[in-house]
């Protein structure tokens, strides 16, 4: 898959990361706040003078590589499961050579986008009917969090985040769908990455800024205008799918198949 073919799928992860913001606020949040008591900062002595790193800065610091940390773990998890379904679909696709499975694959994740846009705007919500589905997957990976909290190391960071990943998430099922059709399980990784960057800056404001992008995140007008533009990214690659839009440069603006592709 080209890297033009990834804008659109990073540009859903920026529009659609006002919904990553409702489900992992709150987990996020906490890397903004003070984690426990606070630990002897470091000193680094030198001829004739001693540095010492200031109490707040070094824990802005360390909130900021743990915010770094969770989301990179994250976003892992997003690679993991986009070769995994990248590579069944490849796999099928390259036993019955269908050309058929390419062009409805395009057509539903698609109308996936569709469904996206109206789920942000809270226009319609059956995207949450994919969720309840989830929560059995998420049921048998609730337990692993336990250990996991007091959030007071990278590490846990980063194995939380990678669990959190798995969250049952509409928005993420359905760029799943489009990894699924990418073609391979390096495709597949390479749609979820580029999804999981796009979510990527509002997440990390999130761990800096806290409620205050949470408030931003809540108006109505800021959802509206990022459900729609998601929509017409699904309703273009509809008519483009249909024949009515000619392929050109607005391909950078659409999902394109890649099933069978390299």
């Amino acid at each position: 898959m080209t890297a033009v073919a990834l804008i659109p799928i990073f540009m859903l992860g920026l529009l659609g990361s006002l919904h990553c913001i409702g489900m992992c606020g709150g987990i996020v949040s906490a890397f903004s706040a003070a984690t426990g008591p606070a630990k002897p900062r470091p000193t680094r002595p030198f001829p004739a003078v001693v540095v010492t790193i200031p109490t707040v800065r070094y824990q802005a610091l360390t909130a900021a590589t743990h915010v770094l940390a969770y989301n990179a773990g994250r976003i892992g998890s997003y690679a993991v499961a986009g070769a995994i379904v990248g590579g069944l679909a490849g796999g099928v696709h390259s036993l019955i050579n269908i050309s058929a499975i390419q062009v409805a694959g395009y057509w539903l994740a698609n109308l996936m986008l569709v469904a996206l846009g109206l789920y942000l705007m809270d226009a319609w919500h059956g995207l949450t009917r994919l969720e309840a589905w989830g929560q059995i997957l998420w049921s048998r990976l609730r337990p692993l969090i336990q250990p996991l909290l007091p959030m007071d190391s990278m590490g846990k960071a980063f194995a939380l985040g990678g669990i959190w990943g798995w969250l049952p998430c509409g928005m993420v099922y359905s760029v799943l769908l489009t990894a699924m059709f990418s073609g391979s399980a390096l495709s597949g990784a390479s749609v979820m990455l580029a999804f999981g960057l796009g979510t990527l800056p509002a997440l990390l404001g999130l761990g800096m800024l806290g409620s205050r992008l949470c408030v931003l995140a809540q108006q109505r007008s800021v959802r509206i205008a990022c459900g729609l533009i998601v929509l017409a990214f699904g309703v273009l690659g509809l008519l483009r799918a249909s024949g009515m839009v000619a392929n050109g440069w607005l391909d950078i603006l659409c999902l394109t198949p890649q099933i069978g592709g390299h």
